[in-house]
């Protein structure tokens, strides 16, 4: 049976996310946002905290401690909270050490999980492509083996800290008949490789303060053991399956932030000689806003449940997933419209809020628990 009692290692580490995400996330937002720059000393706070590190097994220095896709939960949807990009930008090195982690053979792990232990350590995945068609269960980056390795080719966008990164996780479709022709697979390609472009930064509607870059890969040459398992079948959808959950928890932070400056907002506002919190219409959307909110969160946890049980999840992740997006656009837009005129302009962060809520239809692959 579902449950959702939090140890006291769970809440422990809740409260320290949250004091984070108030003290040290929050106030620096809109700066960040305003100059397209998170800077170098909030990442290093935030490595402090363990984020990464905190689940690698000691003999790689790290902690330890047993990864959990509901304590994931819980720090993404705080991070969150405090602003997306930055959280984003925090959990980002988890997009390579994680699948390492789970999958990755022993000479993988032991090359490049110690990194993750020191300090922040930039890292990422490439997941979505630039076509209207794009599939996880079908990618049109292509990998084909060749020379005893492989040889990858195609495009991906939307790729985080792409040019700070000297190892990117790139998804590619495996063109290898004899071995599972046309499955999904995972490469390692270490920055510098040749054939591999990265562009100058996206110029997105939100995530301002988040550095995304598209990713060319021509004839990119790469060894057979940079396969993420080497030759052993993975199961990449378990791995999109934490993306999903991951997701889906940091949509739920963006709509609590706006929802709870929406609510704040409506009972200091006056209207007629009454806080606008007292006018039904009002109360009835800031009402659903918090149903949304919570029947997100309760959507995500049941998925990360299941996941840190070791059970099948692709249902609960997706449905999840796809729940949040639509969620946190709705609850965004209705927090603007909660402090009218007011919401459309910088004064207030609910703008911002909403420009970054757009793009969870997109965000495909972009973190993970």
């Amino acid at each position: 049976m579902l449950d959702l009692e939090l140890t006291d290692e769970q809440k422990l580490i809740r409260d320290t996310v949250v004091s984070f995400a108030a003290a040290e996330v929050r106030p620096i937002a809109r700066e960040c946002d305003e100059r397209g720059h998170i800077p170098d000393d909030i990442a290093r706070k935030g490595f402090d905290l363990g984020l990464i590190h905190s689940a690698l097994p000691e003999e790689h220095g790290g902690f330890g401690e047993t990864r959990s896709a509901v304590t994931g939960c819980i720090v993404a949807e705080e991070l969150a909270w405090g602003d997306l990009s930055i959280a984003m930008h925090l959990l980002a090195p988890r997009l390579l050490a994680y699948p390492i982690l789970d999958a990755g053979t022993t000479e993988q792990r032991a090359r490049y999980l110690p990194r993750f232990a020191e300090q922040f350590h930039a890292a990422t995945a490439a997941v979505v492509e630039p076509r209207f068609d794009f599939d996880t269960t079908r990618y049109a980056t292509t990998a084909r083996r060749a020379d005893g390795g492989y040889l990858l080719n195609g495009e991906k966008c939307f790729v985080p800290l792409a040019d700070r990164s000297d190892a990117i996780l790139v998804f590619a479709q495996l063109e290898d008949p004899p071995r599972g022709g046309g499955t999904p697979a995972a490469f390692i390609v270490d920055r510098g490789t040749a054939g591999l472009t990265i562009s100058d930064r996206e110029a997105n509607m939100g995530l301002k303060a988040l550095a995304t870059h598209e990713l060319s890969l021509q004839d990119v040459r790469i060894p057979a053991a940079a396969r993420l398992g080497g030759e052993n079948t993975l199961d990449l959808e378990r791995i999109m399956n934490h993306s999903r959950v991951a997701l889906a928890a940091l949509a739920t932070g963006v709509a609590r932030a706006a929802f709870e400056y929406a609510r704040d907002y409506a009972k200091e506002r006056k209207a007629f000689g009454v806080a606008i919190a007292q006018k039904q219409a009002i109360a009835f959307m800031l009402a659903n806003m918090a149903i949304e909110i919570d029947a997100t969160r309760l959507l995500a946890w049941e998925a990360a449940w299941k996941l840190d049980r070791g059970e099948a999840a692709t249902r609960e992740a997706a449905l999840a997933r796809r729940y949040a997006a639509n969620m946190v656009l709705k609850v965004t837009d209705d927090a603007l419209q909660v402090l009218g005129g007011h919401g459309y302009v910088r004064d207030h962060p609910v703008e911002l809020w909403l420009r970054n809520a757009r793009g969870f239809a997109s965000f495909e692959g972009m973190a993970i628990v």
